[in-house]
């Protein structure tokens, strides 16, 4: 995230298909178009370093019901993207896959009682740290609606208790930078 500067957004909007471009310019703030563009460019070269794949302007995405993007050209690669403030997620692999980083934010009771079971509820007012324990949960439930796809449903407060085994989730935080991170994948 220290290359975030004007001239490398610039840089970035040059190289970025158009659609790409659109996006990133609906961001208000130099960091957002840049972490838009940067998650693209990781992707790019994800893909190229992985699957030989060398994405030019006319890559096509294909974009599911609830916003899930996929490639057109490469339907057995699975790729997802996630980024705030300091911290850019990628994630791409030969099953679904689904990611999510999140800034710590302290709770407010209305957000916590709204996106969290009775039990998630009490785990975050319990903990040393609550507003770890609520992005370290909460990037589990939105990596996981990403992994199947769906969107944010209404199964948001309950979705972490029946989670298949045949898929993991595994989850890393990082307090001196305060983000959580989890990656939804088949296990």
């Amino acid at each position: 995230m220290g290359q975030c500067s004007e001239e490398e957004v610039r840089r970035l909007l040059e190289a970025a298909s158009p659609a790409r471009r659109e996006e990133a310019l609906k961001f208000r703030h130099l960091s957002g178009k840049y972490n838009c563009l940067k998650s693209y460019e990781m992707l790019h070269q994800l893909l190229h370093e992985h699957y030989g794949i060398a994405l030019d302007e006319d890559f096509r995405l294909d974009i599911g019901e609830h916003g899930k993007p996929s490639l057109h050209d490469y339907p057995h690669i699975h790729f997802n993207l996630s980024h705030c403030p300091h911290a850019i997620a990628v994630a791409v692999d030969d099953s679904p896959v689904g990611i999510d980083v999140e800034r710590f934010i302290e709770p407010k009771p209305s957000l916590l009682r709204y996106t969290m079971n009775d039990s998630e509820v009490q785990e975050v007012e319990a903990a040393e740290h609550p507003d770890e324990a609520f992005a370290r949960l909460w990037t589990r439930k939105e990596a996981l609606f990403k992994y199947y796809g769906t969107g944010i449903r209404d199964t948001l407060r309950d979705i972490l208790a029946d989670i298949p085994p045949d898929i993991r989730l595994d989850t890393s935080v990082d307090r001196p930078r305060r983000y959580a991170l989890t990656l939804a994948h088949r296990g």
